[in-house]
């Protein structure tokens, strides 16, 4: 049921039970700055600390929505232990594969350690890294600590980490954080399907839109003319129709399909994060959702981001902040004048939402906001720009996307885009942007407006000089690509299963250029090393491990090639990665 704006309505009773019965699946994920409150806790989960682990991967049932479901957990815990390190220490890290014999979820297992540097044999992904932890094995993980701040781990074998295999990690630095906390917590934030995740990804390529349930009516065409003409109206429709493509369709999947969860637990459970008034708490805030975009906000409160991606980053004061698939953002929170305060999650395609409570004490909550109303893509959010109704007509699944440049739509617009020649007559892609652009001060679709101060990459920038200092010694442009309704994602037209590795030669320094090609954001992961997003001038500007691709947007970044080996590089969104969007980079001598 939805309420007239498209948001979800008030939840019914039976989901209101469910809700109350999944709260209890893990009760919260906190730890204090003080080491005698670091390890122990009331109602808090194993937080695991030292430099000695034993993790063991089996089933665990879970139920978040009513039913009873098999989770993939570690030590039986959903999420994952939070494991505790220290920066300049060795970690090892014993990891065993406890699956039972008839598990839906395969015999191989794995663990990445997602930002880690280490070498390429610790970093856990099968088929490039090493071989995969089969079934009664364990995996003897060894390396040493160069960095701290907040990160994650989760599963790269198959659709594990869906299935509940992901946890946080925080790292203590040697050096204290240049800014003051009181108290700690970890938000992180998940995504949970009832359905077998490979039913699921079936689903997507066969059903590609089945769960954007806010495809446009005569209502909206009608209002739309009221407001922009009759002609544009139309012209707007009929591009929309040569792409063969839904402007409403901002997630492959949303919470038609998902519950989302917060450290576990979903709203109803409401997991709280105490404070006293006038403390200074730090939340960490992680995705570590399969294939959700969330919107952050705590009403009431200004949000001061301190790191991304487990670096320090300039302090800056925000009301609201959209975190990608794999992100983590630490953000110091001054609770006072009121004895509970909401943290409100809600999904990119504004679909659903989770919350938690930070409060004086257990049992309070505050007021919830109402979901959001859905929002609309334009032909500029997918780096088309003014060209957009010159396009009308085209048929743009069968045109020359490569050979098609501004002088062909009617404007001799500076810039032009090219594209590699493999994306041209390529089944595999649907369309191209014509005039991408970095896009650093846009806070994306659905946060532009609103009201409230919401955080852009252009805003986020590192404590640090570029750590490298060189010059990028050459580029390489890749293009993310896809096809909606066949559900293939890839670079430059290509799956992984076509594509030969990227070469990068050891110690070099080099700059990645991604354009996004697709009408789908996307959280792109380089393995091993670090990602050091550059500014619309080409200058070091923020270091990161994930970079945020939205559509029709140009990102550059630099890279050191640091790191021997074979990594995996990809799109964080699962089933993108599953569907081809990945590649393999070689680092060699």
């Amino acid at each position: 049921m939805r309420t007239p704006n498209g948001g979800p309505a008030q939840p019914a009773r039976r989901r209101f039970v469910q809700g109350l019965a999944a709260g209890g699946a893990v009760a919260g994920l906190g730890l204090w700055p003080r080491a005698s409150y670091a390890l122990q806790g009331a109602g808090l989960p194993s937080v695991l600390s030292g430099t000695q682990f034993d993790l063991s991967i089996g089933e665990t049932p879970m139920n978040f929505t009513g039913r009873t479901r098999t989770a993939i957990t570690v030590n039986g815990s959903l999420p994952a232990p939070l494991l505790r390190w220290r920066e300049g220490t060795t970690v090892d890290l014993r990891v065993s594969n406890a699956l039972p014999m008839h598990s839906v979820h395969g015999h191989e297992t794995s663990i990445h350690w997602h930002g880690i540097l280490l070498p390429a044999n610790m970093d856990g992904v099968p088929g490039i890294s090493f071989d995969g932890i089969h079934r009664g094995e364990t995996y003897a993980y060894r390396f040493d600590v160069k960095q701290s701040g907040t990160y994650w781990y989760h599963s790269h074998s198959a659709y594990q980490e869906q299935v509940g295999l992901y946890g946080p990690l925080i790292i203590d630095p040697i050096e204290p954080a240049p800014f003051a906390f009181d108290r700690d917590y970890v938000v992180m934030l998940t995504d949970w399907t009832d359905l077998d995740p490979a039913a699921l990804f079936a689903r997507l390529k066969k059903m590609p839109g089945y769960d954007n349930y806010y495809k446009r009516t005569l209502g909206d065409f009608m209002r739309d003319a009221r407001r922009d003409g009759l002609a544009e109206t139309i012209e707007d429709r009929k591009l929309w129709g040569a792409m063969r493509m839904t402007p409403t369709d901002l997630a492959d999947v949303n919470a038609n399909t998902y519950t989302y969860l917060l450290n576990g637990t979903t709203s109803l459970g409401n997991w709280t994060g105490l404070f006293r008034s006038g403390e200074k708490v730090r939340l960490r805030f992680i995705n570590g959702a399969s294939m959700t975009y969330f919107d952050v906000r705590i009403p009431g409160l200004k949000m001061t981001v301190v790191a991304a991606d487990g670096q320090y980053v300039h302090p800056v004061t925000v009301d609201e902040f959209r975190i990608a698939t794999a992100e983590t953002f630490d953000v110091i929170v001054e609770p006072s004048g009121q004895d509970a305060f909401t943290i409100f999650a809600q999904d990119m395609g504004r679909t659903g939402y989770v919350s938690g409570t930070l409060a004086v004490r257990e049992g309070l909550r505050a007021p919830v906001p109402a979901v959001e109303a859905r929002q609309i893509l334009s032909m500029a959010d997918m780096g088309h720009g003014a060209a957009a109704h010159d396009m009308a007509g085209m048929d743009m699944a069968g045109m020359d996307h490569a050979a098609m440049g501004h002088a062909a739509m009617g404007h001799a617009m500076p810039a032009a885009q090219h594209h590699p020649a493999s994306e041209s007559h390529n089944p595999f892609v649907d369309m191209q942007a014509a005039s991408p652009t970095p896009k650093l001060d846009d806070p994306g679709i659905g946060l532009r407006d609103n009201g409230r101060t919401v955080l852009t990459y252009s805003m986020l920038r590192s404590v640090f000089d570029d750590p490298d200092g060189r010059d990028p010694g050459r580029d390489i442009e890749l293009h993310l690509t896809g096809h909606m309704e066949r559900f293939t994602w890839g670079f430059n037209g290509q799956k992984f299963s076509q594509a030969e590795p990227l070469r990068f030669n050891y110690g070099e320094r080099l700059r990645i250029v991604l354009v996004n090609d697709t009408m789908m954001t996307h959280p792109i992961h380089l393995h091993g090393m670090w990602s050091d997003l550059e500014d619309a001038d080409g200058n070091f500007h923020v270091r990161k491990h994930t970079i945020d691709m939205p559509p029709g947007s140009r990102r550059s970044y630099r890279v050191r090639a640091d790191a021997l080996g074979g990594w995996a590089y990809h799109c964080h969104l699962l089933f993108h990665m599953e569907a081809g969007m990945m590649r393999e980079v070689r680092v060699d001598e």
